[in-house]
């Protein structure tokens, strides 16, 4: 259940930094595109990163 509940709070953390149709996205995907977003690039840039 704690595996289930980190991955909701990283959807909505990715949710909150304009990541937009984050629900297919793996827990790593996720994880590499808010680093992204951290750093200061687009987020749906980031997003494509990551799902690369």
């Amino acid at each position: 259940m704690a595996d289930r509940e980190r991955l909701h709070d990283l959807r909505r953390q990715a949710h909150d930094a304009g990541i937009e149709g984050n629900s297919k996205m793996t827990e790593g995907q996720l994880q590499q595109a808010l680093k992204r977003v951290g750093k200061g690039e687009q987020p749906q840039a980031a997003k494509r990163q990551a799902k690369s």
